[in-house]
């Protein structure tokens, strides 16, 4: 078999972003209506790919902390690489990067400009299989959309012809190459060329190019008009629904069972792997479902020693973890316990609190309710428990 290969994805987050107004660098504002920094949200698509081993975000040497603070809540994650510090162009700050991968030896670089935020995962997997379905003298695939509008050539402020529309195209990023030959390429053209894009680079070294269909919402944020409301790409919604069940084994010599991450005192445990939390089992598979990423037994599987007697609010937090990576927000949650005994009642507000803390959304957001079969079926006869978990999120529509 093959060695697999690595690929990385190179962030372009060293720029001032002086055409977008006053205020911070572009990448460290938050996106309109929304409490996430461009930087987050662009980094995160990245490192929840799958085909994408490790992320480096090129950065200007003096926003560190502003880094730090924007990409707070990823930075424990196992893909994300040290930082770069950029130069004084942007083809500066790319070949800093690149430089900089070099202990990784990757197969593919992704050089992706971070004002890109509304990225899809779509677009991602074309550029592979666009690079991966190309001959062996290909170096690199970029993805354009068509240019609709006539253009012209224009010198000295005069028209001098019309350029056919169907031989140019736009071009975006990510911009797909075989790192070793966009680096050498980097390395042999002159530092003051100031080349606006890598394909260009590419170009300029004669380097083959293939291009891919891009994304026209793959929008670039330049301008101060680029962050109102109305030139950003609408968040939809999207509902999750989640079911599990627990089996109480035959002794009856048990303190408690969790429910909903609350410890109530009940003489019959839950059978299960981990700590056999069905209200968060159920919770955990809705948030999956929303977010279409399989069940909690592709994540965590029953079979790891790793997940024996594991506390189920880890789940919970990798849950979290997945909404965070994908600019997803619950709107609320609606748990359903479904049970003979114990009375879940009593522990209600309890549960409800616990919810919203490991969620970390407002007691509002989070509602728990208990219902029996009327003594009918497997919970009827108090073999075991069952629990269903409605969610609906919102996220960037694709």
């Amino acid at each position: 078999m093959a060695d697999p290969k690595t690929n990385i994805a190179l962030i372009v987050a060293a720029g001032r972003g002086q055409r977008a107004g006053e205020g911070l660098p572009k990448q460290f504002r938050n996106l309109p209506n929304q409490e996430v920094t461009i930087l987050n949200q662009t980094v995160g698509k990245f490192l929840n790919h799958d085909k994408i081993q490790g992320v480096c975000v090129v950065i200007h040497e003096e926003d560190m902390e502003l880094y730090q603070e924007s990409l707070a809540d990823l930075s424990q994650h196992p893909k994300l690489l040290t930082p770069a510090y950029g130069g004084s162009t942007r083809q500066a700050s790319v070949f800093n990067g690149l430089d900089s991968l070099h202990p990784h030896s990757p197969d593919i670089v992704l050089i992706h400009d971070a004002a890109r935020p509304y990225i899809s995962p779509e677009l991602i997997e074309r550029g592979f299989e666009a690079i991966a379905n190309s001959a062996k003298t290909i170096s690199g695939a970029v993805p354009v959309i068509d240019v609709t509008d006539t253009i012209k050539h224009i010198k000295n402020g005069r028209i001098v012809g019309t350029i056919d529309r169907d031989t140019v195209a736009r071009a975006q990023t990510p911009q797909f190459f075989k790192y070793s030959k966009i680096v050498n390429a980097h390395r042999s053209v002159s530092n003051t060329s100031n080349f606006t894009d890598d394909a260009a680079i590419a170009e300029a070294t004669k380097l083959k190019l293939v291009t891919f269909i891009g994304d026209v919402k793959n929008v670039k944020l330049t301008y101060e008009e680029d962050f109102m409301l109305q030139n950003t790409p609408t968040n939809e919604t999207r509902t999750g629904f989640g079911f599990d069940v627990h089996a109480f084994d035959h002794a009856q010599d048990a303190e408690h069972i969790r429910l909903c991450g609350v410890d109530i005192t009940h003489n019959k445990k839950l059978s299960g792997h981990s700590d056999a939390d069905v209200g968060l089992h159920a919770l955990c598979d809705a948030i999956f479902g929303a977010l279409a990423l399989d069940d909690i037994g592709a994540h965590f599987p029953p079979t790891f020693a790793s997940n024996k007697d594991r506390d189920s609010s880890e789940f919970v937090a990798f849950a979290v973890e997945q909404l965070s990576l994908k600019s997803a927000k619950l709107i609320n949650v609606d748990i359903t316990i479904i049970c003979e005994a114990p009375k879940v009642g009593p522990h209600r507000a309890q549960m409800r609190e616990r919810v919203a803390e490991l969620l970390k959304i407002g007691l509002d957001r989070v509602s728990i309710k208990a219902t029996t079969t009327e003594r009918l079926g497997f919970t009827g006869r108090k073999e075991g428990i069952a629990a269903q978990a409605v969610v609906n999120i919102s996220i960037p529509a694709i």
